[in-house]
């Protein structure tokens, strides 16, 4: 069996919800298996990312044998010279990684993660965003509608509704909008609205649900400390991403300063990148296994991550195959915390049978392979035009530490 041929499909999901732009790839073999895989975050329009998976897949998959997967890898993390973490490359290897996992689950009749140690965990517990009940494009809520990313009332409400479906944990972020400056002061309104926010979801949820307090690395050290000791009366299970991903002596900093878990990963890659937030003191990784290396890297950072005494909640602020491959490696890991989990109509119509979701838990897949098909007429039905907007766009203009009336603004 050798891999012979590889398809791209860039979908655009109508809501918004999960980036602004879906890139998944199929890889088959020539004996006729085969594989879905899902590309996360490649910076570029998702045109190019396709045909920066045409390269990878024809420079050093094509023609190997799927079960060589530790040769793929060290061949694509070695493209051009480069032996070290790149974004870009790695997202596109983690896709055409994940579908060949597909097929060797196909192959051998068997899920995935049976082929990555078994399965550990009965069924995984699940998270989500409280996202408005209706969005536009681009995931921000109609005019009509209340704005549950920065108004506490309406996000505590919200919350209510997420623990009526069945979760017991949710996440917010109020800390808006993201900047391209990197790390910055917040104002003392924005570190109020924050508090605010975390206090109302706290008094609607009492002790039924864990808080996440996302940030999307918007601080400097200084300010993310200054949030966090208002945020820990509240008892949030973790703080994400403080700083910006590229400075994580701060990240450290934040961890040592805080009684609140640390988490952080979504916008790096590889064992390197996760091993120095380790050694910074984050407690929680967040790997999005269509970033991070694909789901043998993903397996070993998790590896690494016990010997920090460290936990792994998985990211998918993605697509459905991503998250079924996110799944899959989750129920082998003795250090899984927590999955992300978007419940959306197209998200589950992108595929042709959705993975089981349970009143906020995670079933495991039964089916060979990662258990999900590309539904190929909805993914036609909404293409990407080229020049479209990126996963996620950052304000282009400077904020300062009183900002709060040009950020809502911006936002």
């Amino acid at each position: 069996m050798r891999l012979q041929e590889v398809r791209t499909y860039a979908t655009v999901p109508p809501t918004g919800v999960g980036g602004s732009f879906w890139v998944f790839v199929e890889v088959e073999t020539d004996d006729g298996i085969t594989g879905v895989g899902e590309c996360y975050g490649v910076p570029f329009s998702a045109d190019i990312a396709s045909s920066m998976v045409a390269d990878v897949f024809e420079r050093y998959v094509l023609g190997v044998d799927p079960h060589h997967l530790e040769t793929l890898f060290r061949r694509v993390y070695s493209a051009g010279f480069t032996q070290r973490p790149d974004l870009s490359t790695m997202g596109v290897f983690s896709g055409i990684e994940m579908a060949i996992w597909d097929i060797l689950g196909k192959a051998h009749g068997v899920p995935v993660y049976e082929l990555l140690g078994g399965r550990f965990h009965d069924r995984l517990r699940t998270y989500s965003y409280l996202y408005p009940l209706e969005t536009d494009a681009s995931g921000n809520a109609l005019p009509d509608q209340a704005d549950v990313y920065h108004d506490g009332d309406a996000a505590a409400e919200s919350a209510l509704r997420y623990l009526d479906m069945g979760f017991t944990a949710v996440k917010q972020d109020p800390t808006g909008p993201y900047s391209f400056q990197g790390g910055r002061e917040l104002s003392l309104s924005e570190l109020s609205r924050a508090e605010y926010s975390i206090r109302r979801i706290r008094e609607a949820v009492g002790d039924r649900a864990d808080i996440l307090f996302g940030t999307h690395g918007q601080m400097t050290a200084g300010s993310a400390i200054r949030l966090a000791q208002r945020l820990e009366p509240y008892d949030p299970l973790w703080f994400e991403e403080p700083c910006p991903p590229d400075q994580v002596e701060a990240i450290g900093a934040v961890a040592a300063a805080t009684t609140i878990p640390v988490a952080a990963g979504e916008r790096v890659t590889t064992r390197k990148e996760f091993h120095d937030l380790l050694k910074a003191g984050v407690k929680i990784l967040q790997p999005n296994v269509g970033r991070s290396g694909g789901l043998w890297e993903t397996k070993k950072i998790a590896a690494l991550a016990e010997l920090f005494n460290a936990q792994i909640a998985p990211h998918i602020y993605c697509g459905p195959i991503a998250h079924a491959a996110a799944t899959h490696l989750g129920f082998t890991l003795p250090n899984f915390l927590i999955l992300e989990t978007i419940l959306s109509d197209f998200h589950d119509a992108v595929v042709r049978e959705p993975l089981e979701w349970d009143a906020g838990w995670m079933m495991p897949p039964t089916g060979p392979g990662l258990g999900v098909e590309l539904n190929h007429d909805i993914v036609l039905a909404n293409p990407y035009t080229t020049g479209g907007r990126l996963h996620l766009e950052m304000t282009q203009t400077p904020l300062d530490s009183n900002n709060s009336r040009l950020a809502q603004e911006l936002d």
